[in-house]
């Protein structure tokens, strides 16, 4: 049985060989744990939770049951990939639920950033704790666990089970076939997998999404208005080379509007904000450095074809003194 302690002597995989041979012994590590059993993944369509789907559907076919909870708060298209690329590309065994009308109702008029996060956290539970119930033969469950979650477990940071508070009674043996690589290893393994390299590298997105972007007490226009710039954003720094030169990039929307004109009229809208930060540890964090004559011209995109929004502001902050998201 595997430890949770990486081995001294452990290579790292930094090729598609080395990635093979990780695949090909890890696959049959999972057939020998769970047999002729059925395992449960909440796969959210990030990295880590995508590379272990495609793992255990190579090691173990439909008996994985994947559940993809849309909350709501997804960036542009990201729940449309998942259901592309593992219920059509991969016939994955996969509940797609729409739960967008049940999160955004419990958190109407909800302002404060920490109650907003208990609330997502608690409700996806509660979802996906739904779901489990529904299952019969459900033996294990599924996790992408990854090693940085394991030594800042032991080091009292956080706790590394990602999936926790299901009801009393649902117990599940645990499936982590990653949880003893660091990210490059895991995104190197994902594309010998066969992942789109767009999914295998996008960059980090907190688990309450564009809940915490959208500053404030969330409304489902001012939702809509950061999720088009967001995309526009993604979408010019991908044809501008930026995509995979800063670590994360996105807009933040504040719950204020200002005034402006449009179209000879005046016109009241939110601010949109650009945060572009590099990083190695996401202990600290520089300002990317946007050329000004892209700003413009994404400027320019978003005033012009995102309702609501009529200023776009670029945040300058380095941490310390401003994390990385506003809230």
């Amino acid at each position: 049985m595997q430890t949770d302690v990486r081995p001294e002597n452990m290579v790292r995989i930094t090729t598609k060989e080395l990635a093979n041979a990780f695949i090909d012994e890890q696959v049959k590590l999972i057939q020998q744990q769970v047999g002729d059993k059925k395992v449960l993944l909440a796969l959210s369509g990030g990295v880590d939770s995508s590379v272990v789907a495609a793992l255990l559907i190579k090691a173990i076919g439909r008996q994985l049951i994947c559940v993809h909870v849309n909350h709501g708060l997804m960036r542009k298209g990201e729940s449309e990939q998942v259901i592309e690329v593992f219920g059509k590309q991969m016939d994955a065994n996969l509940i797609y639920i729409d739960a967008t009308d049940r999160f955004l109702d419990k958190l109407a008029g909800v302002a404060e950033p920490e109650k907003k996060r208990k609330i997502i956290g608690g409700e996806f539970i509660e979802v996906f704790a739904e779901e489990a119930e529904k299952l019969e033969g459900v033996e294990f469950l599924a996790q992408g666990t990854i090693y940085p979650d394991i030594l800042e477990s032991k080091d009292g940071v956080k706790a590394h089970h990602n999936v926790g508070g299901l009801p009393n009674g649902m117990t599940f043996q645990l499936v982590e076939p990653v949880m003893l690589l660091y990210k490059d290893e895991v995104r190197v393994v994902g594309e010998a997998l066969g992942l789109p390299h767009e999914m295998v590298y996008r960059q980090p997105f907190p688990g309450p999404g564009l809940g915490v972007r959208c500053l404030g007490a969330i409304t489902r226009d001012r939702l809509h208005a950061l999720r088009e710039a967001d995309a526009i954003l993604r979408e010019e720094f991908a044809k501008n080379g930026l995509a995979g030169k800063v670590w994360q990039y996105f807009i933040a929307v504040p719950d204020f509007k200002s005034v402006g004109v449009r179209d000879g009229k005046r016109y009241e809208g939110w601010p949109a904000i650009i945060r572009a930060v590099n990083t190695t540890d996401a202990m600290t964090a520089t300002i990317e450095e946007i050329p000004y004559a892209l700003l413009h011209h994404i400027t320019n995109r978003i005033t012009h074809e995102v309702e609501g929004i009529n200023r776009v502001c670029l945040d300058l902050t380095p941490k310390p003194i401003g994390t990385i998201e506003w809230e």
